[in-house]
């Protein structure tokens, strides 16, 4: 499959994923406490909770998730764009850091949340709008009782490579409303 076409198929799982996401909003913390981290992101994309409104501000969305692995797609736009003529490597970064956070988050038990202690980027070319549709996507390489890593690559659609990532997380229970 040319990159076209393969950019043409991301797009169509982008809008199919889109059609069924809620508006804009936080969830509840008792929602995010009863659920498994699967099933809080499984929840998203029936349009049953929220869409975080990151998504919105970055134009990053969710488009897979699985226990343990998850993939958002961006495109970056001019309004991403820095002072010396690419896109800021803030964008990147974020894109990693939700791809990989969220696949520790989608590996969790309900009652359990998680927070960034660590993440390490790797930059491998610089970003621009012309790149098209980019995907993250982060996988889960352990999840222990109080500490949780993964990894991530930030890809465009004929699988060149923009930038990787590692992350640790601080796993904890998530607090009593």
């Amino acid at each position: 499959m040319s990159s076209n076409e393969q950019a043409a198929v991301w797009e169509a799982q982008l809008r199919e994923v889109r059609a069924r996401l809620a508006p804009i909003g936080v969830a509840p913390m008792k929602e995010l406490r009863a659920r498994s981290g699967i099933d809080f992101f499984e929840a998203i994309g029936r349009g049953e909770l929220p869409t975080p409104p990151i998504s919105q501000t970055l134009d990053i969305w969710p488009v897979e998730w699985e226990p343990g692995r998850m993939v958002f797609q961006g495109i970056p736009g001019k309004a991403h764009y820095n002072p010396i003529g690419s896109v800021h490597g803030g964008w990147t970064a974020t894109m990693l850091d939700s791809a990989v956070g969220c696949a520790i988050h989608s590996a969790l038990p309900a009652g359990k949340g998680y927070t960034t202690i660590e993440l390490k980027v790797n930059y491998i070319r610089a970003v621009a709008t012309e790149a098209g549709p980019l995907r993250a996507e982060g996988k889960v390489i352990h999840v222990g009782g109080q500490i949780a890593t993964a990894d991530g690559r930030l890809y465009e659609a004929d699988g060149k490579l923009y930038a990787h990532a590692t992350t640790t997380c601080l796993i904890f229970a998530l607090p009593e409303d």
